[in-house]
């Protein structure tokens, strides 16, 4: 059995460029809890093996996502839950004057830097 705190300070960036604060981690999935600076954009990236829940917690951001042929852009608000299948392009950016936050659950765990390819996003990254 496991507990934790949320850590005080970001144990990382993610590829795509958020803070990201490592909640658990099993053999099975993982899950953190990430940040995006007010107005930050990230890099896009696509996952090779990895899928993504995640459940918005404060702020206001937006995604973008595209799979295969279809693609759209997502307004992210507290209480908001979205997938992220393996193979899919995307991008998400913080439209707030506040901290963007939102908890990540990836299946299987993170494997590591080499699990994110960078791609053409929709938008320009802030860094």
């Amino acid at each position: 059995m496991k507990t934790k705190l949320l850590p005080i300070h970001p144990d990382k960036s993610s590829p795509a460029g958020a803070a990201v604060r490592i909640m658990m981690q099993s053999s099975t999935g993982g899950m953190i809890h990430s940040t995006l600076k007010p107005h930050q954009t990230t890099k896009a990236v696509c996952h090779s093996r990895v899928n993504e829940f995640w459940y918005v917690l404060e702020g206001h951001g937006e995604i973008w996502r595209k799979e295969g042929e279809l693609e759209e852009v997502t307004s992210l608000t507290p209480g908001v839950a979205i997938d992220i299948d393996v193979g899919t392009q995307f991008q998400y950016r913080n439209i707030g004057t506040e901290e963007f936050k939102f908890i990540c659950i990836t299946m299987p765990p993170w494997s590591g830097i080499y699990e994110s390819t960078y791609v053409e996003g929709h938008w320009e990254p802030s860094e």
